[in-house]
């Protein structure tokens, strides 16, 4: 076996449970700021979650349920200044205490830091979720232990496509081989995947019924993990 010199962690639903008491009540505040009639519940949130990408998720939300909103001129700008007000009630509910890290999280993070491994995010979430997230979580100075952050828009295609991946990869200057995605649904997985990386998938709220066939490992939560069993 190839010797693992990084890990690359996806966020929303691996670092912590963002999307069901994140996420989705910062989509419903930004609705409701803008005047729209919409509302995601918790069922609807997690068929939405099928499509990667939050600005994506309003559009495909609206071409089916709100056509008219969807055909106006204006529609992108106005994905665009939905998304802001979505990210801003978010970082508000980060801010406060209410997205803990999963079990397991900050004990893996502290154990490869002392063991010298490099750390990488790979996700579809905006950097600034990101970067928030890890400081509440971890402290002021956790952005910095990342060696890349890939995040948002940074690349045109997201999970389940594998740029993302291939884009940390690249800026890591590390072949697929030594290094282990961590993530926790199959979008994810089969990005890891595409990218020729083994998979460590930790399901989440949302994603314990999902397909992790091709995974190199399956767990409940990264409680208990050691570097010694990633290899």
């Amino acid at each position: 076996m190839n010797r693992l010199h990084a890990l690359i962690f996806d966020v929303d639903g691996t670092l912590a449970e963002t999307e069901r008491d994140g996420h989705r009540p910062a989509f419903n505040a930004a609705f409701a700021e803008f005047g729209l009639a919409w509302h995601w519940d918790e069922k609807r949130y997690g068929e939405l979650l099928a499509v990667t990408g939050g600005k994506e998720r309003i559009r495909h939300y609206a071409e089916r349920h709100d056509p008219a909103c969807a055909a106006r001129p204006d529609f992108a700008a106005q994905i665009k200044s939905l998304h802001a007000a979505k990210t801003a009630h978010y970082l508000q509910r980060v801010a406060a205490g209410q997205l803990p890290l999963r079990p397991g999280v900050a004990e893996l993070i502290a154990a490869a830091r002392s063991a010298g491994l490099r750390l990488a995010i790979a996700t579809t979430t905006s950097p600034e979720n990101v970067t928030a997230l890890l400081r509440a979580s971890l402290g002021p100075d956790a952005p910095g232990w990342f060696e890349v952050i890939g995040a948002g828009d940074c690349v045109p295609n997201k999970k389940p496509a594998p740029d993302i991946y291939r884009w940390v990869l690249e800026r890591l200057a590390l072949p697929a081989a030594n290094c282990l995605a961590i993530e926790d649904s199959k979008n994810g997985l089969q990005a890891a995947l595409t990218a020729g990386l083994r998979c460590l998938v930790t399901p989440g709220e949302y994603t314990a019924d999902e397909d992790f066939n091709g995974a190199w490992r399956v767990e409940g939560d990264l409680a208990g993990e050691r570097l010694e069993g990633l290899g």
